[in-house]
């Protein structure tokens, strides 16, 4: 896999990368991001207390109009036909430090000519960002972390795979 950055024309600006001549082939990227907040709003989130309705739910449907959203959001990411998203929430009770947690994962796939990391990132994004929302007026102390790409399969660079758990 080559360290050259593909997003600059010979003058060093901003262009779209051109993958014109690659082969559509089957792409699967994963990706993760945690929701840190007080365990109190998660009980209420468990509990379906949150006055603007089901907020797994609400998120999940975020998290995927996000990640078919990618291309309007992110400038050079190319328009694609994805052909899955699925979003995934873990429910982490509180820690020593009396901070629970909401961990998403997402997939994106599709079959084309470039990857889906970038569905599959903002996908989780956008879910966080739908918790804090709909739980903002409970908990204003909401933070993200941990949001990152687990691994992607597909195209001329094959299986990534992180090797160590996200900071």
């Amino acid at each position: 896999m080559s360290d050259e950055l593909t997003h600059f024309n010979v003058e060093g600006r901003a262009r779209m990368v051109d993958v014109s001549a690659k082969k559509d082939t089957h792409r699967e990227a994963t990706a993760t991001g945690t929701v840190y907040m007080k365990p109190e709003t998660l009980k209420r989130i468990e509990d379906g207390q949150i006055a603007k309705g089901d907020v797994l739910a609400v998120a999940q449907v975020a998290g995927i109009m996000g990640a078919k959203s990618t291309p309007n959001l992110i400038p050079m990411c190319h328009p694609l036909l994805i052909t899955s998203v699925d979003i995934h929430f873990n429910v982490i009770p509180p820690d020593e430090n009396n901070i629970a947690a909401i961990e998403i994962r997402g997939t994106a796939k599709t079959s084309g000519q470039t990857g889906v990391e970038m569905e599959a990132v903002t996908a989780v994004s956008v879910a966080a960002l739908t918790i804090y929302d709909m739980c903002k007026a409970i908990d204003k102390g909401i933070s993200f972390g941990k949001i990152g790409l687990l691994k992607k399969s597909g195209g001329k660079s094959g299986i990534y795979t992180r090797p160590e758990p996200l900071p």
